[in-house]
């Protein structure tokens, strides 16, 4: 289903990373099996904000409906 370099939308929080459900990512590299990936999140100057290991039941894809929303990330 998902493959390198896809755009995807968190659908849970990820509170160790500062990341929240719809934070959108793009995946940089899928372990062998397909049972998690990295993920970068990037701000929107183009800043990497976390990289992330993610198991697939925490993203789903990003659709051509979803909106761009812009939150500021707060430090640990």
């Amino acid at each position: 289903m998902f493959k390198e370099l896809d755009c995807i939308a968190l659908t849970t929080d990820i509170a160790e990373e500062g990341l929240k459900a719809g934070d959108a990512g793009t995946i940089v590299h899928i372990y062998l099996g397909g049972d998690a990936f990295v993920v970068e999140f990037l701000t929107l100057a183009g800043n990497t904000v976390a990289v992330a290991d993610i198991l697939p039941s925490q993203a789903r894809p990003v659709t051509d409906t979803d909106i761009t929303h812009a939150r500021r990330k707060v430090s640990a």
